[in-house]
């Protein structure tokens, strides 16, 4: 008993030291070009309950959305509370200005935490360039969760299917208009 006590202490420590080894911040940024001016694509992320049609966060199901605030534009914010892996929180546009739109996402479960979200509207070679990333602190327990799980392709999937729903979203609009 002692043996398996001592083991699991040495594992436990062995995970904490090298846990506390990992970087202090995360970014994980995605980035994809849509063939739809920028003036297209930039209300589908600044307006909130435009930017939730398709945010792939939102995808939980039930997902209780209260908006506050502008409907876009810097203050424009969205409370949400969700049973599944959205969680509890609040995203709110901190800084929005043409090509560049800023927001904190605050999260209250299932881990207390506070991320920045940037996007970056380029217009590009027949439409536009985005970038989605995301960063923030990295606290001790979510060093330790990242020796099991690998940030960057976790978050960095869920990033990849919101610009590919973005992308599709804009075009789509983009072909209506023309039509």
């Amino acid at each position: 008993m002692l043996t398996l006590f001592l083991l699991a202490a040495a594992v436990l420590a062995i995970a904490l030291l090298a846990a506390s080894r990992r970087p202090d911040a995360f970014r994980v940024e995605r980035r994809i070009h849509i063939e739809a001016p920028v003036a297209q694509v930039e209300p589908l992320v600044g307006d909130m309950r435009r930017f939730m049609t398709w945010n792939p966060f939102a995808k939980d199901k039930p997902l209780a959305l209260d908006f506050s605030g502008p409907a876009g534009g810097t203050g424009a914010a969205c409370d949400f509370a969700g049973s599944g892996a959205a969680g509890r929180g609040r995203l709110e546009v901190i800084d929005s200005r043409p090509g560049k739109i800023t927001m904190r996402l605050t999260m209250a479960a299932p881990v207390r935490c506070e991320n920045t979200i940037e996007f970056l509207l380029v217009p590009g070679a027949a439409g536009t360039d985005v970038r989605w990333a995301m960063h923030g602190r990295s606290p001790l327990i979510a060093k330790f969760m990242g020796l099991l799980f690998d940030t960057d392709n976790m978050v960095g999937r869920e990033l990849e299917s919101g610009l590919a729903d973005l992308k599709a979203l804009a075009e789509a609009a983009g072909a209506i208009k023309a039509a």
